[in-house]
């Protein structure tokens, strides 16, 4: 953004014996990839009105000079699993706020898996050429759904993205004319791909 990289990471504060404990979003900054500035904590889970905890896989966009924060959270009742958030700023760096007071996504909204899981994790958005915007997320089943022009609600139906061995962590870039979906797939988790020449598929896998 205005030739300055933003980085933004989950921050692992997990003891012996824990696998993870990410309670916090960070930023850091970068002009030339060698010196770096720390911004300190841009987002928590606790941020949220109903988030209880734990830090997941985010992703931050810009639209319109606001800047949107779509994130993996541990929701409270009566939610009670992983949810999609969504906060915004006016900069890069924060303070991001929930843009919406409730979840973007819930448990009950996709058909996979067990209750309380974390089937909806791992949001990544994608704003196409004519300004058009896609959420892609999921865990064991991909999905995708339009945003509205506000980019804090949904404009359609959610519809699954059928891709072979599919886990997790969807992200979306676009090359010529090819869009190229990747993802982390089975366990030990690799990384894998599909092409398309939309960015609602079908998807080829590669």
């Amino acid at each position: 953004h205005n030739g300055r990289l933003y980085l933004y990471v989950g921050h692992d504060e997990a003891e012996e014996g824990q696998d993870f404990n990410i309670t916090e979003w960070l930023c850091y900054s970068t002009k030339d990839m060698k010196t770096w500035t720390d911004h300190g904590c841009v987002l928590k889970p606790t941020d949220f009105s109903w988030g209880v905890g734990e830090a997941w896989a985010s992703q931050v966009v810009e639209k319109d000079g606001k800047f949107y924060y779509y994130t993996t959270v541990q929701a409270d009742a009566p939610y009670n699993s992983k949810v999609v958030g969504v906060a915004v700023s006016d900069s890069p760096t924060g303070p991001f706020i929930d843009a919406r007071g409730t979840p973007l996504i819930t448990d009950d909204m996709t058909p996979n898996g067990p209750r309380g899981w974390w089937n909806d994790i791992d949001p990544t958005v994608f704003i196409d050429d004519d300004g058009q915007a896609y959420l892609y997320w999921g865990n064991t089943q991909c999905y995708y759904v339009k945003l509205k022009k506000n980019m804090i609600e949904l404009d359609g139906p959610i519809v699954p993205v059928h891709l072979p061995r599919y886990t997790e962590a969807p992200w979306i870039h676009k090359c010529g004319d090819w869009y190229y979906l990747s993802y982390a797939s089975e366990f030990p988790e690799k990384i894998c791909y599909a092409m398309s020449r939309s960015i609602t598929g079908p998807w080829e896998y590669k």
